[in-house]
């Protein structure tokens, strides 16, 4: 029995969610799944997205998530989405939590990952799923503290979604943001000691100015390279020119976005991004997160008469 609950508690750690994102498309969020599922629910789950990878690009990815790797498993945070209907998987996003260093403190930026859709469902505005809405979760499940978002991509659709979604981003073709000295540090941490989660060599140089990540298909990643005509365009000219004037297609080269995911950039996802009728099951998912870990704590720190025991926050490991 005592096993079984402990069993239970360290489950309840990681979230296992699962919503309608409309008639059609039902979402999950599978975080760290390499620490809790068994080997058989991690190979099902596995299969399921190089599937989509394969009918999305014709090809197979060795890297991040996509190899297997148990320590990529650790430490991802998966969103997979199912047709309704048939049960079958359309589209994936596979995040990534990397530890990096911010004015001498150990923080976790997450990685956007590799997004693969489903060739038939391309027209069927997932982006706001695929592009924002598991950060957003991970923000409330944190407390509300600011998470730094990483990306990597020559997509000009791609740059101008992220940038849409993240106010704060840079590179952004939209805003005249500032490169700030955080941003700059985040990306140099995630260059040095994180590379790997994206499919970038060693050999890659960075351009600090531009944030250009140059010949950047050398590292499990090759078979996603593109043409600037091959590759995506955004409804906005400008992010389309910004990719056409700084990034060599031929070379291989692409942007790392860095952007900081705070309170106003969530009330602007969930206000601009959010559909209508998909923003009632959002909303009863982070009131769920924000009761256990906002106000639930400080219900229980405000009661004299019992002691904190357990409730005191854990020391890290």
């Amino acid at each position: 029995m005592f096993n079984f609950i402990g069993r239970f508690r360290q489950r309840l750690r990681y979230l296992d969610l699962s919503l309608n994102a409309s008639r059609s498309v039902r979402i999950r969020v599978v975080e760290r799944p390499g620490l809790w599922m068994d080997a058989a629910q991690l190979d099902a789950m596995l299969a399921e997205m190089r599937g989509i990878v394969q009918r999305g690009i014709g090809k197979d990815l060795d890297y991040g998530v996509l190899s297997g790797d148990p320590e990529r498993l650790r430490r991802a945070v998966i969103t997979l989405l199912y047709d309704r209907e048939s049960g079958r998987p359309i589209a994936f996003n596979a995040l990534s939590i990397m530890p990096v260093e911010l004015r001498g403190r150990p923080v976790e930026a997450i990685h956007l990952g590799l997004v693969m859709v489903d060739p038939g469902y391309r027209t069927q505005g997932l982006s706001w799923v695929l592009y924002g809405l598991t950060c957003i979760l991970l923000f409330f499940r944190r407390g509300l503290r600011p998470i730094w978002i990483s990306n990597v991509t020559q997509v000009p659709a791609i740059i101008g979604k992220v940038a849409e979604v993240f106010v704060t981003a840079y590179p952004n073709p939209f805003e005249p943001s500032r490169r700030s000295f955080e941003h700059l540090n985040v990306a140099r941490e995630i260059m040095k000691s994180h590379r790997h989660v994206f499919g970038v060599d060693r050999t890659a140089g960075f351009d600090e100015a531009r944030f250009v990540i140059t010949d950047a298909y050398t590292g499990g990643s090759d078979n996603l390279k593109k043409t600037f005509d091959q590759a995506p365009k955004h409804r906005d000219e400008r992010a389309n020119d910004l990719c056409r004037r700084d990034l060599d297609y031929q070379r291989g080269d692409d942007f790392l976005q860095i952007a900081c995911l705070d309170l106003a950039s969530a009330r602007k996802y969930l206000l601009r991004e959010v559909p209508r009728d998909s923003l009632p099951a959002i909303l009863y998912q982070i009131a769920f997160l924000a009761v256990g870990r906002i106000v639930l704590p400080l219900f229980h720190w405000l009661n004299p008469r019992e002691p904190m025991g357990d409730l005191r926050a854990r020391k890290r490991q």
